[in-house]
Order: C-alpha cells, then sequence, then structure tokens
C-alpha cells in the first residue's frame, strides 16, 4: 500500500464556469458578479487577475473565459484570444455583421492571405489540427458575417 500525500493529488474543478468578456473589462456588474457570486468566489480577485491578464490584448476585444471552481471557494482561470467574429469584422473593417446574409451582396471583403494570418493567430483555440481546417473554418464564419473571401 502507498502513502500519496496531499500535494500529490490533482485538484478536481468541482465547477467550470464559461464567460465571454471583453479584455480589461472585467467588473464586479453582470455577467461577472451573479456568475462568480453564486459560487461564493472573490469576485473582486478574479476581476483584477483578469485584467491583468489581458492588458495585452486589445481593449474590449471579447475573450471566452474559463472559470475552474474547486471545493475550497479557489479559482483558476484560462483565457482564449479574441473570438474569430470580432477578428473577422475587425480586419473588413465593420462594426458589425450583415444582418441579411446570404440575400444581398457581401458587405466587405478579405483577401485570402488575411484569412491564413487571422487562422495562424487563432489556431491553437480551434478545434483543429492544420492551417487549411482553421481557413474553411473562418470561411464559414466570415460568410455568415457578410464578409467575402477573395482569392
Amino acid at each position: 500500500m502507498s502513502v500519496v500525500s496531499k500535494e500529490s493529488k490533482k485538484r478536481v474543478p468541482v465547477r467550470t464556469i464559461r464567460l465571454k468578456i471583453g479584455a480589461g473589462q472585467a467588473t464586479p456588474k453582470p455577467p461577472v458578479g451573479p456568475a462568480l457570486g453564486q459560487h461564493g468566489l472573490n469576485i473582486q480577485d478574479f476581476c483584477k487577475a483578469f485584467n491583468a491578464k489581458t492588458d495585452h490584448f486589445e481593449k474590449g476585444a471579447p475573450v471566452k473565459v474559463l472559470i475552474d471552481v474547486y471545493g475550497d471557494r479557489k479559482f483558476e482561470f484560462r483565457v482564449t484570444k479574441p473570438v474569430a467574429s470580432y477578428l473577422l469584422k475587425k480586419a473588413a473593417g465593420m462594426a458589425k455583421g450583415s444582418s441579411t446574409t446570404g440575400k444581398e451582396k457581401p458587405i466587405a471583403t478579405l483577401s485570402r492571405a488575411q484569412l491564413e494570418e487571422i487562422a495562424l493567430f487563432k489556431m491553437e483555440d480551434m478545434n483543429v489540427y492544420d492551417i487549411p481546417s482553421a481557413v474553411r473554418t473562418l470561411e464559414g464564419s466570415a460568410r455568415s458575417l457578410g464578409i467575402e473571401i477573395k482569392d
């Protein structure tokens, strides 16, 4: 029989909270406050840590955050890169996507080189294994936003 120390046991999260927050803009207001408060977490500690961790992104860029909640009211969080739709709209110079996608002409265009650049940047957060797959995924997102891809 072996003895396992407390330090060697892997901590298992009780709950994982998924949020989309603007980079550098975490405040105790909704959606952050209520989501963390119902699990008894220190909201201010999270906001300070999140804002510090996302200060290298453009302020306000929407990023996904996964917060692992442990039984002792402690937490750890992981931040992804800005969401693909934000990156595509920014590259195309759009404020928002098309409301009539597929019914009218595309409202913006991107080159394949721009799309590949976004794919390289975003690839580690996407559920793909190679660049062509990431580009195809982003092409679909661009099409749904009303962005045409030029070769």
